[in-house]
């Protein structure tokens, strides 16, 4: 059901920028065919305006004809967005490397595009767009001292991405939460776990975590078996049926499940650890299913499995 729905949500985002593409191509050639919409005069205006203002700058001032040319301007710079954005996702289809670097691309490429267009269009209405960047210096020196944890965040998410911490597709433990990398972006990191809840987490708080996809993972299970027990031909019995546990799940299990020894001694059993190598996507699914292998195994040579008893001694 996950799968469908991440199918269904992609398939939405691919006609969503096909239909984007498209409508900024049109506009793109309505815009620079003028005479099709315009009087001669006025798309004479444009034209001159358009071989201005998308090839040398200069000062112009509001009107019909500049609008139309900042609306081209924005067809422009999505079309290249989502050309840009497509060219990143097939890149990113490689492996989990390539898929982490373009996926802080993308959340970069967001924020040009979008400053682009804003520039491109100021520009193009005759904006001074040198009084606009010293303004924009001075308050972004004011806010600077405020966006100390934006900075911080986006400077962290650059150390994440490059020192290659933790990729997309990754199984890490960040405090008490475990789940699966599904985005890096520049200011956040967002972990699904495994019943589809999703933990959005700022970059500059991502300390201590443990990156499970790097090694196999060992899945445990600890058992007890009564003090009546013979141990030693149970462990004499227990290397050619853990082997053929391993063959009847090799889609599962790395390697044959292992005998770790004899782990405590309880109030009421012999505790018995057994360990078999899973992969972390496979984690808990492998260790559920060699506890119930163990315990068909037992059942099967009537190894008792104790539970606690209370036993009652009644005075004469």
């Amino acid at each position: 059901m996950k799968r469908s729905t991440s199918d269904k949500k992609q398939k939405r985002n691919g006609v969503g920028a096909f239909v984007g593409a498209v409508i900024a191509i049109i506009l793109i050639v309505l815009l620079l065919n003028p005479q099709w919409f315009l009087s001669p005069e006025s798309a004479k205006e444009m034209q001159d305006i358009t071989r201005e203002h998308f090839l040398i700058s200069g000062d112009a001032k509001l009107s019909l004809v500049r609008l139309l040319n900042v609306l081209l301007a924005v067809a422009i710079v999505i079309l290249f967005y989502i050309l840009l954005r497509w060219l990143l996702k097939v890149i990113g289809e490689k492996n989990n490397r390539t898929s982490t670097i373009t996926s802080l691309l993308k959340g970069i490429l967001k924020y040009v595009a979008v400053i682009a267009a804003i520039i491109w269009g100021l520009g193009i209405l005759g904006v001074n767009m040198l009084a606009v960047f010293a303004g924009v210096g001075i308050l972004g020196l004011a806010l600077g001292f405020g966006a100390q944890s934006l900075i911080e965040d986006i400077i962290t998410g650059f150390f994440i991405i490059f020192e290659g911490q933790y990729g997309i597709g990754d199984i890490i433990v960040l405090d008490d939460f475990r789940g699966v990398v599904r985005s890096i972006g520049v200011r956040t990191t967002v972990l699904e776990d495994a019943g589809g809840n999703l933990k959005i987490v700022n970059n500059s708080d991502i300390r201590n975590l443990q990156n499970r996809s790097r090694n196999d993972s060992l899945a445990i299970c600890e058992v007890d078996v009564a003090y009546e027990t013979d141990l030693k031909a149970l462990e004499k019995m227990l290397p050619p049926e853990l082997e053929r546990m391993y063959e009847e799940n090799r889609s599962l299990y790395l390697s044959a499940p292992r005998y770790m020894g004899v782990e405590d001694l309880g109030e009421s059993g012999v505790k018995l650890r057994f360990c078999v190598a899973v992969t972390e996507e496979n984690f808990f699914v492998g260790k559920r299913r060699l506890a119930r292998d163990i315990r068909v195994l037992f059942s099967e040579k009537g190894v008792e499995i104790p539970f606690p008893q209370v036993v009652v001694h009644q005075g004469e």
